[in-house]
């Protein structure tokens, strides 16, 4: 009797079993030996296999591949240590619910509770999740913030990470003053600093107080809690799309101890290599360091993918825009790196057979990315690269075409539809180009394999909810933004399974229920092909299945 012969195939009944395979899209019951799936089928099938065993505990529930998030953060799990100040209702790792600040005033307030509970008078106090977009008629800024304390260092992080709000204190703390010339330093019309510090050359300025609870900040604790918001999200893939400890041996260990045997989830860690702070210099020796950790990765841990950043976000109006440019002709945004660095890591790690994900949200940044991705396969060509347009907020139609050409996909930010529609659409684009925003049905009308994603923390993690705003194209204030944008339903769930384990190049270990994938499921108490699109965020996620372990969801309701 062989060793695999000996393992018992687990049948597991359900109310539905939906595979996202087209040879047999939906069953009654699934079988698993192992860490993989071996059939799916009727239970009385799967029975007959050599030692079947029937677990009844799915037989009310509906099961669909874990979902792939292509691009979101270990982070996630980290900021929580901070003070939660973002305008929409949010709910933590742990199922706790923190309602949204709506106003300046309800900002300052929770910050000035914080402040009076901690129990240190000098350490800095961290918040995070600001969406100033909201606040029309005046910014946050350091007088406010001085409301809470003139004496303690304070640092808000606003939601998409791409710049701080920081207090008087934190300024003098750091040495930033007037005379100050970084890009990305905000000045009033006084030309006196406002605390505002956008993209990451600015942000790097009080990088002393405020590392350790961001996006990029990763530490065992933030793992676990990670796992666990993947958990109740029916999440069983997901990326740390931007690791700046992988050039570490002490970094690589972090994630070889958290992510072990039992964890919850898969972990795709990207290397940051260019976009947040100096280019290495010696790129060609991280390629090879990459490709050394790449051929030690397992089945939950990946290494050997890498993120590049170029410009910064529409709402903080530092996305590189082409003509005709931001609504109220504000001034274009920033580059997080030269043209010319970009190049030359992006084909540096090309070169070495890499993965390479493009942070790109206006449609500046998106042609720069084509245009360097065509010039580095001209001269360097690679079959089925994959490499991603991440993001791709205002790709056009022709940019779009490009990109089906050069084999390169796109991972579409749909939950931006609907936390900053109403903005696109009144601030930063304008109503006609809004509604071109995160297009998704132009990129698969188009041939572009496409995701979509949250970028969590930015917005939450949660691939059914996302999955939900690529359909309904719905803002917070349920506004349509972009009708033709919208895509079919099986589309929008094909993005979040298929879709996301395609560009992660996992396809053909995750992302559908086949015999011989790893047995991955996200167990629902409904099934999204029979419940209206717009009500995808109330369904139940009970759990998941990891390679035929069992985990349990904390939290009553999809966040």
């Amino acid at each position: 009797m062989t060793a695999a012969s000996a393992e018992p195939t687990v049948v597991y009944p359900a109310r539905l079993v939906r595979t996202m395979d087209p040879a047999a899209p939906t069953a009654a019951a699934v079988a698993v030996r192992g860490d993989r799936f071996r059939a799916v089928g009727t239970v009385e099938e799967l029975m007959q296999y050599p030692g079947a065993v029937l677990d009844e505990r799915y037989a009310e529930s509906v099961l669909l591949p874990g979902f792939v998030e292509a691009h979101s953060h270990a982070g996630t799990g980290n900021v929580w240590k901070g003070v939660y100040v973002g305008y929409v209702d949010r709910v933590d790792p742990h199922g706790a619910h923190w309602p949204g600040c709506t106003s300046i005033d309800d900002v300052v307030s929770r910050l000035q509770e914080a402040d009076a509970a901690a129990e240190d008078p000098a350490a800095p106090l961290i918040a995070w999740g600001l969406d100033p977009i909201y606040f029309r008629e005046e910014a946050l800024t350091a007088a406010h913030l001085d409301r809470v304390s003139t004496t303690r260092p304070l640092c808000v992080n606003h939601a998409s990470g791409h710049a701080y709000t920081v207090n008087t204190a934190a300024l003098e703390r750091c040495g930033v003053d007037d005379d100050s010339t970084t890009e990305g330093v905000g000045r009033g019309a006084d030309g006196r600093l406002t605390g505002e510090l956008h993209e990451f050359t600015a942000m790097a300025l009080v990088s002393d107080i405020a590392a350790g609870n961001d996006l990029l900040s990763v530490d065992a604790t933030a793992l676990e809690n990670f796992g666990q918001n993947a958990v109740n999200t029916g999440t069983t893939t997901v990326t740390d799309l931007g690791s700046k400890l992988l050039m570490d041996d002490a970094g690589v260990a972090l994630y070889r101890d958290a992510v072990g045997e039992g964890f919850p989830a898969r972990v795709d860690v990207f290397h940051f290599a260019a976009g947040v702070g100096p280019v290495s210099k010696t790129l060609a020796e991280d390629a090879k360091r990459l490709i050394t950790l790449q051929e030690s990765s397992t089945d939950s841990l990946r290494f050997g993918n890498v993120k590049l950043m170029l410009d910064g976000t529409l709402q903080g109006f530092t996305a590189r825009v082409r003509a005709p440019g931001y609504y109220g002709d504000q001034s274009n945004g920033i580059w997080n790196v030269t043209p010319e660095e970009f190049h030359r890591a992006f084909e540096t790690f090309h070169i070495a057979g890499l993965l390479v994900h493009v942070h790109c949200n206006g449609d500046q940044a998106s042609q720069l990315f084509l245009d360097t991705l065509e010039r580095i396969l001209t001269d360097h060509p690679r079959p089925d690269h994959r490499h991603t347009c991440t993001h791709a907020q205002m790709a056009t139609p022709a940019q779009y075409r490009r990109m089906a050409a050069l084999g390169a996909c796109a991972n579409i930010f749909s939950n931006h539809i609907h936390q900053w529609g109403d903005q696109h659409m009144d601030l930063t684009m304008g109503p006609d180009r809004a509604r071109r925003n995160n297009a998704a049905a132009t990129a698969t009308r188009l041939g572009v394999p496409i995701s979509l994603h949250s970028d969590s923390p930015v917005t939450p993690l949660g691939p059914l909810t996302t999955a939900m705003h690529g359909v309904t194209r719905r803002t917070l204030t349920g506004r349509v933004m972009g009708e033709h944008e919208r895509i079919d339903a099986e589309t929008a769930l094909t993005a979040v399974t298929i879709g996301g384990a395609y560009m992660l190049k996992r396809d053909a270990e995750v992302g559908s229920i086949e015999p011989g994938k790893l047995a991955d499921l996200a167990v629902l108490a409904e099934d999204p092909l029979d419940t209206a699109p717009e009500d995808w965020a109330g369904i139940r996620i009970l759990g998941t299945v990891v390679g035929g372990r069992h985990f349990g969801s904390n939290v009553q309701r999809n966040p």
